[in-house]
């Protein structure tokens, strides 16, 4: 049985325009994150939809509408799914991206997000903010795949074999993903706003595709 699941990162947002940190946080996609999810879908129009998902976070599910509106499927709005929404940085929501990985990662000479995720993988970089967190809200990688697994068996649950699936997501969410399913695969990249990272389930056995796709070679 062979599902595959195609994740787009959402559009560029306002936070993601003016460098700060986006979790759980929201806000709107600015022009040129319109324009990616835009360009996601057309790279996506050769591949028909039979279900689509996103996050409950606004950014996500604009971002699923725009790229249904150039599938050839006869969807036009993702089902939310709250297990698929981003990271939560809890108390650096918000915080200047360059101010909170100087805390973070500071102490350890890793002054990026991406020198804090190669240095101790993305699954440690979580618990990294969680300690660094003073009111505790961040999420542990535990708490993270607590929330998300169920996410993801109840979408290979509903579906059926040979179905074809979009979820609009979330950058550091696809990471995760990636790196649990394929060590292989460098995640301490950044994954751009409407790339497209291809999993497919068979026969209990997920497999990576590819990650961060922006080409059209989908």
């Amino acid at each position: 049985m062979a599902i595959t699941l195609y994740c787009v990162r959402h559009g560029q947002t306002y936070l993601n325009k003016y460098h700060r940190i986006q979790g759980v946080a929201d806000s709107a996609l600015t022009d040129q994150g319109i324009a990616d999810a835009i360009d996601a879908g057309k790279r996506l129009s050769k591949v028909k939809f039979d279900r689509a998902y996103s996050s409950n976070s606004p950014r996500a599910i604009h971002t699923g509408k725009l790229i249904l509106k150039e599938n050839p499927s006869d969807l036009d709005t993702p089902i939310i799914e709250p297990a698929f929404r981003e990271e939560n940085f809890g108390y650096f929501e918000g915080n200047d991206n360059t101010n909170t990985w100087h805390i973070v990662g500071g102490p350890l000479g890793q002054n990026s997000f991406n020198e804090i995720i190669a240095a101790n993988t993305i699954e440690g970089s979580k618990d990294m903010i969680a300690a660094a967190d003073p009111y505790g809200d961040a999420e542990t990688n535990e708490q993270f795949w607590a929330r998300l697994q169920p996410g993801i068996d109840r979408v290979l649950a509903d579906a059926n074999d040979g179905d074809n699936i979009l979820i609009a997501t979330h950058g550091t969410l696809i990471r995760s993903m990636v790196s649990k399913w394929n060590k292989d695969i460098n995640v301490a990249e950044s994954t751009l706003n409407g790339s497209v990272s291809k999993f497919v389930w068979d026969n209990g056995q997920m497999t990576v595709e590819y990650f961060n796709n922006v080409s059209e070679n989908i």
